[in-house]
């Protein structure tokens, strides 16, 4: 209950900043983050003095168990609850989440006719979020501690004749029997030639020997999420370049957990593997950013990139991946990447799981 009536008091901190008179959270991670609401059917309303959760039949008693900080709002979806519900907080301004409100909601929040002048806001409680407490940290972990066990596995799942989607679907079934809520996202496994897409649609290709394989993957435990990347040789013998490209992605992975403190900006951060990288030769094939936050969302902030605004810094309890990868289309990629939260010496990993390369065939 202290830690929710905490938030509600940020939040309410930010309204004079982003100079509306209330503000409407619509985002999921940041419902459940600001109310402790599960449902899928949500709306926060939220003013100086006063904090409104709508919600239409099938989840108002589990908001009544789960927001009991929030008055209930019943929302049976028709234009004339919706008028309702925002006039009675009596506000001229509201801001809303200009990255989860869709063209058609907002149209939809004009035609109220309220005389409510509606603020898009580029961001709300997110910057709040990217800040972990104690608790979150264990869950972090604990999801976390899932992804390590399985991805222990790939080394005596990966065999040549087992398709992409079957060695994701051993690999899944590992994390739920192991107490997971679901994946944090579509398990990725890209073999071969596919492990050049940073972002594969795992399918039905073959592994083959002599396959650069890329598993990505996470659990997720009571809303919060884990990410990890490991890259596999399927064979005995490696060739030398994959170890030239392994090597230096693990090079610059370790450059990051050596230098990275906070107070550093974001920008900085990502620059400490990009330079190594691009140093030997393959800036070129390193085009997405170091890291990103991940807890309630699979990426949220910080984003660790040169996109990152100039003045954006790591702090001392965010959570971040660190996932430097080169790809080189014809050849193959890897990728590797570890979670972590940043402490005041540094970071601390929260995935443990060895970077075992080499899966043996026992040849």
């Amino acid at each position: 209950m202290t830690l929710y009536a905490e938030r509600l008091t940020a939040v309410r901190q930010k309204l004079t900043q982003w100079d509306v008179d209330a503000v409407l959270i619509t985002g999921a991670a940041n419902r459940r983050w600001l109310s402790g609401f599960t449902g899928t059917n949500c709306q926060l309303l939220i003013t100086p003095d006063r904090a409104w959760l709508a919600t239409d039949f099938r989840y108002y008693e589990r908001a009544r168990q789960e927001a009991p900080l929030f008055e209930l709002f019943k929302h049976r979806r028709t234009r004339q609850d919706g008028r309702r519900f925002f006039k009675q907080a009596g506000v001229k301004r509201i801001g809303i989440e200009a990255n989860d409100v869709t063209l058609a909601q907002g149209k939809e929040l004009r035609g109220l006719r309220t005389g409510i002048k509606w603020v898009p806001l580029e961001e709300t409680v997110e910057p709040l979020r990217a800040v972990k407490t104690a608790g979150e940290i264990q869950k972090l972990r604990t999801a976390a501690a899932i992804t390590d066990k399985a991805m222990a596995q790939v080394n005596q799942l990966a065999r040549p004749g087992v398709t992409e989607k079957e060695l994701a679907w051993a690999l899944e079934k590992q994390m739920r029997e192991d107490g997971a809520d679901g994946m944090a996202f579509p398990v990725i496994v890209a073999s071969g030639p596919n492990s050049a897409l940073p972002h594969h649609q795992t399918g039905n290709r073959r592994l083959r020997a002599g396959d650069v394989i890329i598993v990505d993957m996470g659990a997720e435990l009571d809303g919060y999420k884990s990410d990890m990347t490991r890259t596999f040789y399927l064979g005995d013998e490696p060739t030398e370049k994959f170890w030239e490209i392994y090597n230096l992605v693990l090079a610059a992975h370790t450059a990051v957990f050596a230098q990275l403190r906070p107070g550093l900006t974001l920008r900085r951060v990502d620059s400490l593997a990009r330079d190594l990288i691009t140093a030997a030769g393959q800036g070129e094939h390193f085009g997405h950013g170091l890291g990103h936050g991940v807890g309630l969302d699979i990426h949220e902030a910080p984003f660790l990139s040169q996109r990152a605004p100039e003045e954006a810094r790591i702090e001392v309890g965010m959570t971040v991946t660190i996932e430097p990868g080169v790809y080189i289309p014809g050849w193959g990629g890897v990728r590797i990447e570890d979670f972590a939260w940043v402490t005041k010496n540094g970071l601390e990993r929260i995935s443990h799981c060895p970077k075992t390369a080499v899966i043996s065939l026992g040849n």
